[in-house]
């Protein structure tokens, strides 16, 4: 048995496929099949089952998976303390983060960060929520950003920059004309939502609900930027990260519309695994967002820095904006 085959079964486990599996790890299909073969040759079990089209682990399989899920992050966890030894000077962080906070929050930020430690080594999976979540869940990442924490997930999580969501228009639609715009006027308007589960969408149906109105949903978009191209063609209006649409706003490619209630304030949260032991270099890339992303990603009103007295919220208490 070896760790290449205990990562192998752990990507198959995790895709629940072998062609996505030999994709993330650039192996071919078979040559992953092969090796989850001969780790099933030397363990004596089966691991995985065929039901049509998908396949899942047998009740081998789950068992072995939570020891795999212990060695595979022993070994990285040495790996990177053997790195620590050498300071900052080299480093890896992994982070995922939630699409919007992905494609318009973090970038620039990365970019500072790397110009002040060009040796630590920064990966970024943009996923939905759904999927950071899962990250979040199995500690696969060192943090998380996003909006709204999960409740259902031990955690520590800390804001560390204040954003506004607005609702936005068409320079050419009625609308961005009016002033005080109240829910009724709204609720004629058709919606371009995020899809449903996004941060995004839950606080704009948050927002509807909590005025008792229900707007028609021409369109469902699984990105901010599908999102923003359709408004801008007119197919509906859109509750959106102010983050998101500052290229837009200065370009003149869409206008906020002023709505009584709005904006929405909230905050990007960092997240880590309640009691995960952070690196040394993810827990300076913590501690840079939390001093330094509201002065590098400004002019949005700062709201309190901290999530609570303590600044450090567990999900059992934790109540998210």
């Amino acid at each position: 048995m070896t760790l290449h085959q205990l990562r192998i079964f752990l990507a198959v486990a995790r895709h629940r496929s072998y062609s996505r599996a030999a994709e993330e790890l650039r192996l071919t299909q078979p040559a992953v099949s092969a090796q989850v073969r001969e780790l099933e040759r030397h363990l004596g079990g089966i691991f995985f089952e065929r039901i049509g089209r998908t396949i899942r682990l047998t009740e081998a399989g789950e068992e072995l998976l939570g020891y795999a899920e212990k060695v595979c992050t022993l070994i990285d966890e040495a790996r990177l303390a053997m790195e620590e030894r050498e300071g900052l000077r080299r480093g890896r962080v992994a982070l995922a983060s939630v699409s919007t906070a992905g494609a318009y929050v973090l970038p620039p930020l990365l970019g500072t960060f790397q110009e002040r430690h060009p040796g630590i080594r920064i990966s970024l999976e943009v996923a939905n929520r759904a999927v950071c979540q899962q990250r979040l869940l199995h500690a696969e990442v060192d943090l998380v950003v996003m909006g709204r924490v999960p409740e259902q997930i031990p955690h520590e999580a800390e804001p560390f920059l204040a954003d506004e969501l607005v609702i936005i228009a068409a320079p050419s639609h009625p609308l961005v004309r009016a002033k005080d715009l109240t829910a009724d006027e709204l609720a004629r308007e058709p919606f371009v939502f995020r899809e449903a589960g996004s941060g995004t969408r839950m606080n704009a149906e948050e927002f509807l609900n909590q005025r008792g109105i229900t707007v028609p949903v021409r369109l469902e978009l699984g990105d901010t930027s599908a999102v923003k191209e359709a408004v801008a063609a007119g197919l509906g209006i859109a509750l959106v990260s102010r983050h998101a649409i500052r290229m837009e706003l200065a370009l003149g490619r869409l206008a906020v519309l002023d709505v009584r209630g709005l904006p929405l304030r909230r905050q990007w949260y960092i997240v880590n695994r309640e009691r995960q032991r952070l690196t040394r270099a993810a827990a300076v890339f913590k501690a840079f967002l939390l001093t330094s992303a509201e002065a590098l990603l400004g002019p949005t009103k700062a709201l309190p820095r901290r999530a609570g007295a303590g600044g450090r919220k567990r999900a059992r208490d934790h109540r998210p904006e």
